[in-house]
């Protein structure tokens, strides 16, 4: 009698592709997230600046359901469990480095390095609740428009964004402000309002070409 092990199923070539890009935007979207990004100024609003780490997290909120779409929601919920690994591991080695002694004699950056990518407990307990609510509610916005409308690929997808961004600012602004600033009021406004209209520009088209790049990376052999 065999007692071969049966074969591992195939991971779909899909599902690989978008964890690895996944795994290193979840990375990377902290690190952008230092700098602000301009979105010029608004009737009544006045100036409206962004971090520039939303470029990265809606291209993850639109992997998270491309996912959903192409491998259903629980693949989707298992990709942003993982994600929690890259992000973790990230922010402890940044804290690392930044903590590691510096050669006087070489390196005189020191400051500003620590100034850009150095982040209180705060703020990265703010990150790590904000990303995992926030993704985990786009992947089940996401999945119950596709079951109960059945509305079109980009509409599930917007809504979906729509309010997962929404719960991401008012967490994370919430958690690594309040008490800190006189009123975190305005920052929620900005925030909110530039997060939603990015929303509109990036996921419609994106979660299109992410769907149909899937699609066609399955049917390759």
């Amino acid at each position: 009698m065999s007692t071969q092990p049966a074969p591992a199923a195939a991971v779909p070539r899909s599902l690989f592709v978008f964890s690895l890009i996944y795994g290193g935007l979840v990375c990377i979207a902290g690190v952008l997230g230092t700098k602000l990004a301009s979105l010029g100024t608004w009737p009544v609003l006045g100036p409206l600046a962004v971090e520039a780490g939303i470029f990265a997290f809606l291209i993850l909120v639109v992997l998270s359901s491309a996912i959903a779409e192409l491998h259903g929601r629980d693949m989707a919920n298992k990709l942003v469990r993982y994600g929690f690994i890259p992000l973790i591991l990230s922010m402890l080695l940044i804290q690392f480095v930044i903590h590691v002694v510096p050669p006087a004699v070489f390196w005189h950056k020191q400051e500003a390095f620590e100034q850009i990518l150095g982040q209180s407990s705060r703020m990265m307990l703010a990150g790590l609740i904000a990303y995992g609510v926030s993704q985990t509610l786009n992947v089940y916005i996401f999945s119950k428009l596709t079951t109960k409308t059945g509305s079109g690929l980009w509409l599930r997808a917007l809504v979906a964004s729509f309010l997962s961004q929404i719960v991401d600012t008012l967490l994370f602004i919430t958690i690594a402000f309040y008490g800190v600033e006189d009123s975190i009021l305005p920052i929620l406004q900005g925030q909110i309002i530039a997060k939603l209209t990015l929303s509109i520009v990036m996921v419609p088209p994106l979660i299109y070409a992410f769907v149909a790049l899937g699609r066609r990376l399955d049917a390759a052999r």
